[in-house]
């Protein structure tokens, strides 16, 4: 791997404070060519496609500003894609709609409009760069999951829980090749820190593969003449099965590009060494954007001192 350091143009002022001096950070990977690219041109690439996935660590802070970063980039020329968000819901676009047509500058406006602060997510200054591109340039704010009580229903009730054209639409009905079921499965397992119960990790696949299709389905009917560009987790914008592979099913031959923003690990140097255990073709973007780490809490913490004898 070339050891040189990255393109003054990647350097940043990182916010994550764990290891900036990693080798890989800053640097942007090219999956399929195999090699690194500058920002320019893989700007140039994303402003190729129809759809742009830009997948985070919903907690980075840097993943946020890089994404608001491409998006001020790829609407510079006054393109005005859709710009839609995992983190927002159907069911929340009036709205979103409605606090944009009181004060259509103001991204603060939205998080006001859909109770951000009691939704889960992580806090609004993380994502408020990203949305005050998008006001700041006119862009459509899309809501693209589904709610998360229908999540919920379909968690504890399998595909009951929806109309039969709704599960039609998102293509439930037709069973997951096997290896990929298996590989979805170990992940939620893994997700877990392996306390998930082994009955809920199959309603917990259903309920993944539902908001990947939603996601999708989202996109190509908010999308403008150019395009739309979605702000997601990165196991969503996984080529292998997320929110490309269901483009991909809707429509073979749309143009997606998809680019997840990666933490550097220092157990990791080279960038085949982030593909998942999961994905034998190796890492499944088309791009990789290495950042610093954010610090935080061991996540299975929690399930430990629920364990018995704890």
């Amino acid at each position: 791997m070339n050891r040189s350091p990255p393109p003054e143009s990647q350097t940043e002022t990182w916010r994550s404070p764990l290891y900036r001096d990693h080798p890989l950070v800053g640097r942007i990977w090219d999956v399929r060519r195999g090699g690194f690219v500058e920002e320019p041109a893989l700007l140039a690439e994303l402003a190729q496609a129809r759809f742009v996935l830009l997948g985070e660590r919903h907690d980075n802070p840097d993943h946020h500003l890089l994404q608001a970063r491409l998006v001020e980039a790829l609407t510079a020329s006054g393109r005005k894609p859709a710009l839609a968000f995992e983190m927002l819901d159907v069911e929340q676009q009036p709205a979103v709609d409605e606090a944009l047509a009181r004060e259509p500058a103001n991204p603060d406006a939205i998080a006001q409009a859909v109770a951000w602060e009691k939704s889960g997510w992580p806090d609004w200054s993380l994502y408020r760069p990203i949305f005050s591109v998008g006001t700041g340039r006119g862009l459509r704010i899309v809501g693209a999951n589904l709610p998360r009580a229908q999540v919920k229903e379909l968690v504890m009730r399998g595909l009951e829980a929806l109309p039969p054209e709704t599960r039609s639409r998102l293509g439930l009905e037709t069973p997951l090749p096997e290896e990929v079921a298996r590989a979805m499965r170990a992940e939620m397992h893994e997700s877990h820190c392996g306390h998930l119960p082994e009955s809920m990790l199959e309603p917990m696949v259903l309920a993944q593969r539902a908001r990947d299709a939603q996601m999708a389905e989202r996109l190509r009917s908010t999308a403008s003449d150019a395009g739309a560009l979605l702000i997601t987790g990165a196991g969503h914008a996984r080529t292998d099965r997320g929110v490309p592979a269901q483009l991909a099913r809707l429509d073979p031959g749309l143009p997606v590009r998809s680019l997840a923003f990666l933490e550097a690990d220092p157990e990791a140097r080279e960038p085949r060494d982030y593909a998942p255990s999961d994905s034998p073709g190796g890492l499944p973007y088309d791009y990789v954007w290495f950042t610093p780490a954010a610090e935080r809490e061991d996540p299975c913490a929690a399930f430990r001192q629920k364990s018995p004898g704890k």
